[in-house]
């Protein structure tokens, strides 16, 4: 009866320090040798590039708010909310059923997915609304990626063709050359990984970070 208590303690002591303590730290201690950024979060002076954000609010001086930057997909920009008020509901202020953004109408929030189907008019409206935000931003022909919420409602990364259909909004607010906002973009773009792992894409606020540069 004791042995077998001793074992158990012995064991319970034993396990505890291999994955309460030696694998934390071997973890932690790998992470931060081999993946450094990646694991304190991918911090620059401007943000996070693991983490999409809004740059709808950015002042462009003469021109309209948010033009002088590329865009990334829509979570806090356009017509989102995470309210939608059904028709006997009191004391709720109608709004469209967008993702919850990190900011809905002025007020903090989480992130995620809509549910909103191919035929949900809340969905069309939104698609709509966001259309004609990019057109009075200077971007006539808008991809829909830049109409329609990203899956996980926090993505940092836009396809090529969507930062090219900026170029004309971008090159008006800063008077940037067409040419060089397309050099920008081929700089900035990433390969599919390995060669043939998803699509090339292009992280928006590294690609803000060297228009900045540029400017």
């Amino acid at each position: 009866m004791v042995t077998h208590i001793r074992r158990s303690i012995i064991s319970i002591l034993i396990i505890t320090a291999v994955f309460g303590f030696i694998y934390m730290l071997a973890g932690t201690g790998i992470s931060q040798l081999a993946f450094r950024h990646q694991a304190n979060g991918s911090i620059t002076p401007n943000g996070s590039t693991l983490i999409g954000q809004d740059w709808s609010a950015t002042k462009c001086p003469g021109h309209p708010q948010g033009s002088c930057v590329f865009h990334g997909r829509p979570d806090a920009t356009g017509p989102y909310a995470a309210v939608v008020c059904s028709s006997n509901a009191r004391n709720c202020t109608p709004s469209s059923g967008g993702d919850n953004p990190l900011v809905a109408n002025n007020v903090s929030g989480s992130s995620g997915a809509t549910n909103l189907g191919p035929r949900s008019q809340t969905l069309l409206n939104n698609t709509r609304q966001l259309v004609s935000y990019w057109r009075s931003l200077g971007v006539e022909h808008p991809t829909p990626d830049l109409v329609t919420t990203s899956g996980s409602g926090l993505d940092p990364d836009i396809t090529p063709q969507d930062a090219i259909v900026q170029i004309p909004m971008v090159a008006a607010a800063t008077g940037v050359a067409p040419s060089e906002l397309q050099t920008l973009i081929r700089e900035q773009t990433h390969s599919a990984q390995f060669g043939f792992l998803g699509s090339p894409d292009i992280n928006v606020l590294q690609l803000n970070e060297a228009l900045a540069r540029l400017k």
